[in-house]
């Protein structure tokens, strides 16, 4: 059992993040549990030429900084006690008991083990995976480890919007251009999981359909235009921009819908009578639909449908229907 010590926090290398995995923590609790009742567990040192290197308690040790602590209790290990990867497995397993990991610290934890110190694939599916809750299949693996090689605005957005692993993929198979246009595009958005995927699929068919980079689709003008709406709400500016990726994605049925909305605005249809060609124009006839709340405004509407037959605008629409 090693006995606790009192180590000023000017002896302790803090840019030395070896061991580190934190991403976006949440410091509150700690903050408040410090202030109150003061260190419950040490920190764990270990001694790196003559000062010391952080293995486990970033958090805590960041919270020390914040209240202006000179020194912080800790465990100190000598200088090759254990190797590397012994004492980054310490830090995971005491975390993983006392907090638990965001899906980012996962990504990052796993990257880590794999690149840096070099544990098989194959050993981290087995082993790595079920310890941090996660599927031990290869295609996880990959998904996390794609994820720590992001950008990092693009890890906190995967933070905060809850992004799934499907999305995630999706996310790391573009170009780091791309993705940093996206940054600028979709949190302007109010997207929940399969908005998300629906918009990423468009981008990428467009894209290859077009040959057009999705960073050249997401910066064009009428994009952006909706973006700086600001009387528009999220959920609006979704619906906007969706339509137009809908264009660009479906440009024969834009025209065909352009020239629907063309002939039903020269038929001056009554308020309360609607004309609708089906869902993106698959099925046959039209969909027409009526309101009312007076029998004046009854009159009105059937009045309407009967000078209806002899507009040719109309002849067309049912003949093309």
């Amino acid at each position: 059992m090693k006995a606790i010590q009192k180590i000023t926090l000017k002896e302790i290398d803090l840019s030395d993040e070896t061991f580190s995995v934190n991403f976006m923590p949440d410091l509150q609790r700690l903050r408040s549990s410090i202030e109150e009742v003061g260190l419950i567990q040490p920190v764990l040192l270990r001694e790196k030429g003559n000062g010391y290197q952080i293995v486990c308690g970033f958090r805590r040790i960041s919270v020390f900084q914040e209240l202006k602590r000179a020194e912080v209790e800790s465990k100190v290990f000598k200088q090759g006690e254990m190797e590397d990867f012994q004492f980054f497995s310490l830090s995971l397993h005491e975390n993983l008991t006392a907090r638990g990991f965001n899906t980012v610290e996962k990504a990052i934890a796993l990257d880590k083990l794999v690149r840096c110190f070099r544990v098989d694939p194959a050993m981290a599916v087995r082993t790595y995976l079920p310890l941090f809750s996660l599927e031990s299949h290869e295609k996880i693996l990959n998904t996390y480890l794609s994820l720590a090689r992001m950008e990092d605005e693009l890890k906190r957005y995967v933070l905060r919007e809850e992004v799934s692993r499907s999305n995630i993929r999706k996310l790391s198979v573009l170009a780091p251009e791309d993705r940093e246009a996206l940054l600028s595009f979709l949190p302007s958005l109010k997207l929940g999981e399969n908005r998300l995927r629906e918009v990423l699929n468009l981008l990428d068919e467009i894209s290859r359909r077009e040959g057009l980079a999705v960073e050249e689709i997401v910066r064009r003008e009428d994009l952006q235009k909706i973006l700086s709406q600001t009387d528009l709400t999220p959920s609006q500016r979704t619906e906007r921009v969706k339509k137009v990726l809908m264009n660009l994605r479906y440009p024969r049925m834009h025209r065909r819908e352009e020239e629907f909305e063309k002939k039903r605005r020269t038929l001056n249809l009554p308020p309360g009578l609607s004309l609708n060609h089906p869902p993106f124009f698959e099925g046959k006839g039209l969909k027409m639909e009526f309101q009312f709340e007076t029998m004046e405004e009854y009159r009105g509407i059937l009045s309407s449908l009967s000078l209806l037959v002899d507009k040719k605008e109309f002849q067309e629409m049912v003949e093309n229907s």
